[in-house]
């Protein structure tokens, strides 16, 4: 797949479709799911890709895994917690980033810019583990609109945050650079679906590839794993 070419402008409905579509072709076809060959090793092509341009990685020391995610996707939402369970498993060995997805040119960009600023606020507060499935839970579950800094002030100060550092975290100049970046690594990356991980910069997996959203966690292991080994 070319990075760029692949995202094209759609609506959020359109998307969600053609993600919920696709998830349930890639279920019915895998045999992971099927119960064909349960313990089938991945195989590149199926339940992941290489990546056309590797990206570089930002740790030495452990395997990077990058998460794209929106709050408002479904998908995003149901790997949350299993994806919290395999890093913390993988705390060691494993350095999880995530990225707020920013569709590039769609009628959703606008919206997906001012949840990417939640995250990245979060995370310079160094609130992500503690209020990251309640982003979810609010915006997705409730259909709360996160996405102004009033709005978004008013949701952090509910769950115990001091408005004045989320409201300078969120005017900073390093939460709108970080916003900026996101976009850009999302065509980098060459992602097509929400949610996807990518291994070490190299290697994609989403819910399509991977077989649903449940077995992810399982490629990750092996993707891991195989860089774990070629660096021996």
């Amino acid at each position: 797949m070319k990075p760029a070419k692949s995202v094209k402008p759609v609506s959020k409905a359109l998307l969600r479709s053609t993600v919920l579509l696709a998830v349930a072709a890639g279920i019915a076809a895998s045999p992971v799911q099927a119960g064909a060959a349960t313990h089938r090793q991945p195989a590149e092509g199926v339940q992941y890709v290489k990546l056309d341009h590797p990206q570089p990685v930002r740790e030495a020391a452990r395997t990077e895994a990058v998460e794209f995610f929106w709050y408002d996707c479904g998908h995003s939402q149901q790997l949350e917690q299993p994806l919290q369970a395999w890093a913390e498993k993988h705390r060691a060995d494993v350095a999880l980033r995530r990225v707020p997805a920013i569709w590039p040119g769609s009628p959703e960009e606008g919206v997906q810019r001012g949840h990417a600023r939640l995250y990245y606020t979060l995370e310079r507060l160094g609130l992500v583990e503690r209020l990251q499935t309640s982003a979810f839970r609010s915006v997705h579950n409730d259909k709360a609109d996160l996405t102004t800094e009033a709005t978004a002030t008013e949701w952090a100060v509910r769950h115990g945050v001091d408005a004045q550092q989320f409201g300078q975290a969120y005017r900073s100049d390093a939460v709108r650079q970080s916003v900026d970046d996101a976009a850009a690594q999302f065509v980098r990356y060459g992602v097509n679906e929400l949610p996807t991980v990518v291994v070490q910069g190299e290697y994609r997996t989403s819910p399509t590839k991977a077989g649903g959203v449940d077995a992810m966690p399982e490629v990750l292991d092996y993707l891991v794993q195989q860089e774990q080994l070629r660096k021996r």
